[in-house]
This record gives structure tokens, C-alpha cells and sequence, in this order.
């Protein structure tokens, strides 16, 4: 019976309400859903795809304040951030880490400002900094960033931020979820809300694999579905107060990848204020170099955006000026976007609204949280569920998430590899399998890192149930090679397959399915 199957026969046997339901499986459905359950409610969380997804796997990769929102003066908001930044390394370490970057100055004013600027980023982090900021020479930062592009360069600023795998991160909730007495379940569609009384009372849902329609009856209902949030607002007939669009801002954030050989110092670039204002990072992430993000406002939200031409250009075009030259065709290894859900605001750019979150509860009941960013997620989840326990009549109880470590936590990162050391503690059981079984220990590709052992704990353990499941999310080969990750596929369904009890029908579905979303991920010249 795979870890799905147990989700599902949990739900089916469970008497009477529960306390809460959860729709949506990405960081913030999550981090509400470990909130819950480690105050002691009794917690399902359904999530009408695969964990995580959505954003919460095509974020830039960093935990951070934000340093564009202390110049925006929005010290709230950074502060908040810096203190989760913190608890996410001491809870996380297998997961989170510190990562240097630099900031190349171009004008001798720059110096000064940048440098007391991340000073002050440094101070507000207090007990949780994750290291000193200090000035640069141009020797020093030209030392730091070796493909840095040196004409006009004048010097840089050291700083100190966090970097972490999302995916994985978002991988580690649900298992720490489970841990707690939670019960989750990818690819259950919420079709529509149950109402007694005039309050909502649980959630209509869809079994996507089966067709199965059920419902779950729930004390209180919480909406985390990031951009999707007005669909799940429409649910509520009785309480008609947003329409779409009214909410939410949505906006789209691209990425490329490139080898490795673009950063070979370690160190990530990040400039301030690019010549239209927005941030711009270049980042050493699992062996390659990820250049990001852009901010472009989107009319609707889908299950797969695709990086429009203004974004290949702007990404082009900047890494030409900071890095000296453009990248050739082949050295994008992969093309990637992620929507945000931002709270909406009177006017503006996307890229000026704020990151904070919204908790809204309806008329009816239905909790809703959206806004907010990877870093808040805790928090975010706190907040839900403080409201939701009200709504519900749930005992008042504080939350215990501040400090819990979540499943895996290792703090022995000396020596493993990147890829390897976000499994944390799990990491010995993974490579026993390939003991039990050498063939195993085959890699998925010559290019990827990964090893099949790591599909057959994907479908044991980790509820992967397609090919996307895995060589997106349970690993990152999408994301890394996106070619690479297309030749391994046919390999990851045979054992897939096995795992799942599946036949040549489906893996051939299943090989068409990962393909078509594969080509958005490959780069393609205008």
C-alpha cells in the first residue's frame, strides 16, 4: 500500500468532523497544516496537484528579509522575515543555509549607500544574523566574483542571506505533518464547499486519480491556494464579496539556469536596482548558477507559466551587462517561472506591492490566507490558524512551531553533497536501498546528480505518483537540466511504474504528460 493510499483509507476512517481542512499544498497550505496538527487538531490538508507545484517550488531559491522591502522602508515586513529566516536554519539546517553574496558597486556613491544599507539589514537580524557585512575593494569583489564584469566597477558589499532547496523544504513539512497526526493528499481536487446553517462546514472533493467524489466534513476550512485564491473564494456563494482579479495582483517572476562556470567563486551576485528598479540575483544552487527573477504582471493564473519574450530579454540583457557577455543557447539549461499572489493595492507596478499576507475570514467562515513569501510561511500558517480556531471554537492554544525541527533535521553537513544533504537524517536509509539493490545506485542521467534509489523513496515515502512528481519536485532535474531531465524520464517510469503498480498504458500517458511540460523548461530562441 503506498503512503497515498494510507492518506486516503485515514480519511475514510476518520469519525465525526475534523477539525481542520486545509485546500492547498504549497508553503503556505503546509506550514498552516503543521501549525494545526502540532497544536493538537485533528488536520487534513487536499491539494488538487502535486505538492508544492506551484510557486513554492519556482522561487529564487533564497530565505530572506528582503532587502528591497528595508528600502522600501517596509521594516515590518523585514524584520518578521529575518526572525523566521533564523528559525528556518535552526529547524532546517539540512535544508537551509547560509549563503555569501556580493554586491558589485558601479558608482563611487554606491559604496556608502549599499554598505549602510545591509548594515542595517545585519542589525535588524540581531541574535539570528547569519554573518558581518562589510565593504570591498575592486580586487576583493572581482576575487568574489570571478565572471563579474569589471569595467567601471568600483568595489562591493559583502552580505550574508539564506538559500534553501523549496521543494524539498515544502517535502519535509508534509512528512513533518504526518509525523504530527496529519493527514495529507496530493491530486484531491476541492470541487466546492459544504454550508450548514450558513457556515461553512467542510469541503466537496475529487479524487483525481479515481474520479472518487466525496466530502469532508470540517469545523473550520482554510483557503491557501496562493493564486488560485479566488477560485476558492467563488466556492462561497453566500458571501459574494470578491470577484476575480479584485483580490490578488498576480505577478510572474523567470529564471535561467546556467552552468555552473558562471559563478565559480561560490559567492552570489545580487544587484540592487536594475536600470528599470527591479532586483536581480545571480546564485550558486545544486551545482549551476540560477539568474533571477523578473516581475511582470500577469492577467490570470495557470498551472504552468511560461516565460514571456520581455522576460528573456530583460534576463539576456543583464546578464550580458553584469556578466560581460551573453549566454549561448546551449548553456540555458532550463527556462522557469513562478506566480506570485500579491495582496492588490491602488495603482502601482507589481514589483512595488507589498509581500505581506492578508488572513480574511468570510461571513460564512471560510479562512483565507494569501500574500506573503517562502521566508513567512511559518508565521503565515500561525496566523491562519489562530483565526481558524476562533471561527471553529477550537481550544485556545499557542503555537509550538517556533523551534520544532522538521523531519530530517541534521545538523552533520560536512561532506554531503548538495543534492544529498536536503534528505537530512533519511539519507542513510536512501542509499541502503541501493545496497539491498545495486542497481539502484544507477544515475538517472550523466548530467543529474540524482540516482534511482531516490525515485523509489520518492514513491515509497515522499507520495510522488507521476514522473513530473519526481524528476521536478522530488528531485530538481527540471529545474537543473531540463534536457537531461526529458532523456531520463523514459528510466524514472519503468521504476515508477513498479513502485506504483502501474502498466505500459499509463507510463506512456504519464511520459507524455512530463514531456509537454517539459518543453516549457527547455529555452528556445526568438
Amino acid at each position: 500500500m503506498t503512503q497515498r493510499e494510507k492518506m486516503l483509507r485515514r480519511l475514510g476512517e476518520q469519525a465525526g468532523p475534523w477539525d481542520v481542512v486545509i485546500i492547498g499544498g504549497g508553503a503556505t497550505g503546509l506550514g498552516a497544516a503543521v501549525e494545526a496538527a502540532a497544536r493538537g487538531f485533528r488536520t487534513v490538508l487536499i491539494e488538487r496537484a502535486d505538492l508544492a507545484k506551484g510557486t513554492s517550488s519556482r522561487s529564487t531559491k533564497l530565505v530572506h528579509g528582503g532587502v528591497r522591502y528595508l528600502e522600501q522602508m517596509n521594516v515590518t515586513l523585514v524584520l518578521d522575515a529575518l526572525r523566521e529566516r533564523g528559525h528556518m536554519l535552526r529547524n532546517a539546517p539540512h535544508l537551509v543555509h547560509d549563503l555569501s553574496f556580493v554586491v558589485p558597486v558601479f558608482g563611487y556613491f554606491g559604496l556608502p549607500y549599499y554598505g549602510f544599507g545591509l548594515k542595517v539589514y545585519e542589525l535588524l537580524s540581531g541574535k539570528l544574523s547569519f554573518g558581518a557585512s562589510r565593504l570591498l575593494s575592486r580586487e576583493q569583489t572581482l576575487e568574489m566574483l570571478p565572471g563579474v564584469a569589471g569595467e567601471g566597477l568600483k568595489g562591493g558589499v559583502l552580505y550574508h542571506d539564506g538559500q534553501f532547496d523549496d521543494a524539498r523544504y515544502a517535502i519535509s513539512l508534509l512528512r513533518t505533518f504526518e509525523e504530527l497526526g496529519g493527514t495529507a493528499i496530493n491530486y484531491v481536487e476541492a470541487t466546492g464547499l459544504l454550508e450548514h446553517g450558513g457556515k461553512i462546514a467542510g469541503v466537496k472533493a475529487r479524487d483525481c486519480e479515481s474520479d472518487v467524489r466525496f466530502e469532508i466534513a470540517a469545523k473550520a476550512v482554510v483557503n491557501a491556494t496562493g493564486v488560485f485564491t479566488e477560485e476558492v473564494l467563488a466556492m462561497d456563494a453566500a458571501t459574494p464579496v470578491w470577484g476575480q482579479g479584485e483580490l490578488l495582483s498576480v505577478s510572474q517572476g523567470s529564471h535561467f539556469v546556467l552552468p555552473q562556470s558562471w559563478l565559480p567563486g561560490g559567492k552570489a551576485m545580487m544587484i540592487p536596482r536594475t536600470t528599470d528598479g527591479r532586483v536581480l540575483f545571480a546564485i550558486p544552487w545544486h551545482g549551476a548558477t540560477v539568474v533571477g527573477t523578473t516581475d511582470e504582471a500577469v492577467d490570470h493564473a495557470s498551472a504552468e507559466p511560461l516565460a514571456m519574450a520581455s522576460e528573456r530579454r530583460f534576463l539576456l540583457e543583464h546578464i550580458a551587462q553584469y556578466f560581460g557577455r551573453r549566454p549561448a543557447s546551449d548553456e540555458i539549461l532550463s527556462v522557469w517561472s513562478g506566480l506570485r499572489p500579491l495582496v492588490k493595492q491602488s495603482g502601482g507596478a507589481t514589483s512595488k506591492l507589498s509581500r505581506d499576507h492578508t488572513v480574511l475570514v468570510s461571513k460564512t467562515g471560510l479562512v483565507t490566507i494569501t500574500g506573503g513569501k517562502w521566508t513567512t510561511y511559518r508565521r503565515m500558517g500561525e496566523d491562519a490558524i489562530n483565526r481558524a480556531a476562533e471561527v471553529a471554537g477550537l481550544p485556545k492554544l499557542a503555537s509550538r512551531t517556533l523551534e520544532l525541527k522538521l523531519h530530517g533535521w541534521s545538523d552533520q553537513t560536512a561532506g554531503v553533497a548538495e543534492h544529498e544533504l536536503v534528505y537530512g537524517s533519511d539519507l542513510p536509509k536512501i542509499q541502503k536501498l541501493s545496497q539491498d539493490d545495486p542497481s539502484l545506485d544507477a544515475l538517472l542521467h550523466p548530467r543529474l546528480p540524482y540516482r534511482m534509489r531516490e525515485v523509489v523513496w520518492a514513491a515509497r515515502q515522499e507520495m510522488a505518483r507521476t514522473v513530473e512528481d519526481v524528476l521536478a519536485r522530488r528531485t530538481r532535474a527540471l529545474f537543473l537540466d531540463a534536457q537531461a531531465a526529458i532523456e531520463a524520464a523514459p528510466a524514472v517510469a519503468d521504476v515508477l511504474a513498479i513502485e506504483l503498480g502501474r502498466d505500459e498504458a499509463w507510463k506512456a500517458r504519464d511520459l507524455e504528460a512530463f514531456n509537454a511540460v517539459a518543453q516549457g523548461y527547455l529555452y528556445k530562441d526568438e
